[in-house]
């Protein structure tokens, strides 16, 4: 339900059809909730699942158009359902780029830690003789500490577009 002044009631949750509650509020392209009623960017569909090489390229394009958040997402979906041996790197890829959104919001704490945990999840496939699924693991790790450097260093946030990583 919703009052005359387009404000949801306390008494109205937004529910999918599971019935499990969920925000429906639009959301810009960082991830951040809209006002009801406003343009707000696609959100990604939660539970796909994919084959690693789409949820790379699914990513990737994701993280070029400037909407880490979203990326997160197809990152949150592979770490979920993917094999068990897997899903610390995709946790740690989801890591990445929601220290990217928190950069780009200007949370600059939130921001870096996100990032080094991230790399430091990646980090631990820098060792395997092959990158998994053509990832540039140590670039994505040096990337990530690079950036955490610099919004920890300037105080501002970055431009996420600018700013995204290049994954293989």
């Amino acid at each position: 339900m919703s009052s005359a002044s387009g404000r949801r009631t306390s008494d109205a949750r937004d529910r999918d059809s599971a019935g499990r509650a969920r925000n429906a509020r639009p959301r810009d392209g960082l991830g951040r909730p809209l006002p009801y009623g406003a343009d707000g960017v696609e959100r990604q569909p939660e539970g796909v699942v994919r084959g690693p090489e789409q949820t790379v390229a699914e990513a990737q394009a994701l993280l070029d158009a400037g909407k880490p958040f979203h990326a997160h997402e197809v990152f949150e979906d592979a770490w979920k359902s993917g094999p068990e041996r897997e899903r610390a790197l995709w946790r740690g890829l989801a890591q990445l780029a929601v220290g990217l959104t928190h950069a780009a919001r200007g949370n600059t704490t939130g921001g870096a830690r996100l990032l080094r945990r991230g790399a430091g999840a990646v980090e631990e496939w820098a060792a395997a003789e092959r990158a998994p699924y053509g990832l540039d693991v140590v670039g994505l790790v040096g990337w990530a500490r690079r950036l955490a450097d610099d919004v920890e260093g300037g105080g501002r946030p970055v431009d996420a577009a600018e700013r995204a990583p290049r994954l293989r």
